[in-house]
């Protein structure tokens, strides 16, 4: 997958929240290959964190475990310290973390909506202000988002969901304007249907879908390189949905 459009000008240290598993695992890998010395970060799932080390110990990446819930504001700030002390200053930020509980319109309640706000878009604001006056200071820094498809069309999963992806989206774009003469890029990726966990409590047949598949998370990890890579490419959102939606 690396080429002579995937490189860095020097290894780079990446933290990836939720990055045990599923998208933020591929994107982990995805960015080993590149070089980066990697932070995972888990909340509650140390076997997975632990297994995914593993896979990057088979790219030769220097990678450590962290525990952390970054919706709070104090084990963010503790991420970030242990990172830096372990791994060295931030450069890249992949804001992965975040849940999708199924909840159907007339069923959403404030409940619902505050759990989800907390850990897709709290989290992401969090932690990037946690990072960003370190990037900007050193004139290099990369800030990723994974957002979704139901930014744009609503979706399936639930209204807390979509309203979250589309804040991240508003985020990005505030970081991108106000910290691109800094050498900060801020970009996001709008997957639709990929293969993992949440996909797959939806019970929606893949054989339904364009291409008669899911996406799979290799497919994410590959633009989430391109985008660490390129400094001339910031406020944008990568559309990855097999032709779902096209802007």
């Amino acid at each position: 997958m690396t080429s002579r459009l995937h490189t860095l000008e020097l290894p780079r240290v990446a933290l990836v929240t939720g990055g045990s598993r599923g998208l933020g695992r591929a994107i982990a890998l995805g960015l080993a290959e590149l070089g980066c010395a990697v932070a995972v970060n888990y909340r509650a799932d140390a076997a997975a964190a632990q297994a995914t080390l593993a896979a990057l110990a088979e790219h030769g990446a220097r990678a450590q475990a962290f525990r952390a819930d970054v919706s709070r504001e104090d084990e963010v700030h503790a991420l970030v310290t242990a990172v830096e002390r372990e791994l060295g200053a931030i450069d890249i930020l992949v804001n992965n973390a975040g849940i999708g509980p199924p909840c159907g319109v007339f069923e959403a309640d404030l409940a619902h909506w505050d759990a989800v706000q907390g850990a897709n878009l709290r989290s992401a604001f969090l932690v990037s202000q946690a990072v960003i006056a370190g990037m900007a200071a050193r004139g290099w820094g990369r800030l990723l988002f994974l957002s979704s498809i139901a930014a744009h069309v609503g979706g399936v999963v639930s209204p807390a969901y979509a309203a979250s992806k589309a804040g991240m989206e508003g985020l990005m774009h505030f970081y991108a304007l106000h910290l691109r003469e800094r050498g900060v890029t801020a970009n996001a990726i709008a997957p639709a249907l990929i293969e993992s966990d949440m996909v797959h409590a939806l019970n929606i047949d893949p054989g339904q879908q364009p291409l008669g598949r899911f996406g799979r998370p290799e497919e994410v990890a590959m633009l989430a390189q391109t985008l660490v890579c390129n400094g001339f490419l910031t406020g944008q959102t990568l559309h990855l949905n097999a032709g779902r939606y096209m802007s």
